[in-house]
């Protein structure tokens, strides 16, 4: 999620047009499916920096300041999370076995130390996972 390093140079660059980027909310609202990812190598691959930026639109620092970039633009924790689960598996074409825990999908899934849903934004990029399961195996 390479919204947190981009913002300050949309600004500096695209002026008013800024408002445009990264318009998670208004693509949500128009009934697209956002798929989120880390842009890697270029970001952490670490998703809970996605998911902070997704929901505060402020840098790790703080920047731009309490109400983030854009601030309309900011989702809920689940819809940020959706944007790493549901959506990534729907652009994948493999949303009938993929990103959710249901009977028939694969059991791919991580256990987190601690709640997303009820922590405070700022501990999301801090989560670790504490254990694995890829195709229903716990592998750590």
């Amino acid at each position: 999620m390479h919204a947190a390093s981009d913002m300050l140079a949309a600004d500096r660059y695209w002026g008013a047009r800024a408002n445009l980027s990264y318009a998670w909310r208004t693509q949500l609202e128009q009934g697209a499916v956002l798929a989120f990812g880390s842009d890697a190598p270029v970001e952490s691959p670490n998703p809970f920096l996605g998911l902070h930026t997704a929901v505060t639109r402020q840098r790790l620092d703080g920047v731009p300041g309490t109400e983030g970039w854009y601030p309309e633009q900011k989702l809920s924790i689940g819809e940020a999370l959706a944007g790493y689960t549901t959506g990534p598996a729907y652009a994948a074409g493999m949303e009938d076995r993929l990103g959710k825990l249901a009977q028939g999908y694969l059991a791919d899934l991580i256990v987190l130390e601690t709640d997303p849903f009820s922590c405070d934004p700022d501990q999301l990029p801090e989560i670790q996972p504490v254990r694995t399961m890829v195709g229903g195996s716990w592998v750590r």
